[in-house]
């Protein structure tokens, strides 16, 4: 094939069976699942280089019995109306809750909000998910 580079791996061997695995499940040669792999891999790094406008998602899990913590968390959100489009609440147990944001901007402004949150007291998960538009 024209344009394609060929490398070798090494890898511990009951890692590449669970890939292996995972990926007929799929459908994926081992190629195919690499490059989404590296894909994922540089679009969730990229980001935190500062590069451009991003879209995305953040993900956290709270505890809402943690005095403060509700108001808090709407107080960064108003903040950064710019660049949140929409949110979703579910309610996940007695004492947890998920908390989705749709978010889309500057990947410095999307990285500052995502680290305002994760430090916030009763924060108990933060993921962020970003890719490039």
């Amino acid at each position: 094939m024209v344009g394609v580079s060929r490398f070798s791996v090494s890898v511990d061997p009951g890692l590449l069976e669970e890939f292996d695995r995972t990926i007929e499940g799929l459908g994926y040669n081992r190629s195919t699942a690499v490059q989404v792999a590296m894909r994922g891999f540089l679009s969730e790094h990229k980001w935190g280089e500062g590069a451009g406008e991003v879209v995305g998602a953040i993900t956290l899990v709270y505890d809402h019995h943690v005095s403060g913590l509700v108001g808090e968390l709407n107080h960064l959100q108003h903040e950064h109306l710019g660049i949140i489009s929409s949110s979703t609440h579910v309610h996940i147990d007695h004492d947890n809750c998920l908390e989705i944001l749709a978010v889309e901007g500057p990947a410095s402004h999307i990285k500052s909000l995502a680290g305002s949150l994760a430090v916030t007291r009763g924060v108990k998960q933060l993921k962020l998910s970003i890719l490039e538009k």
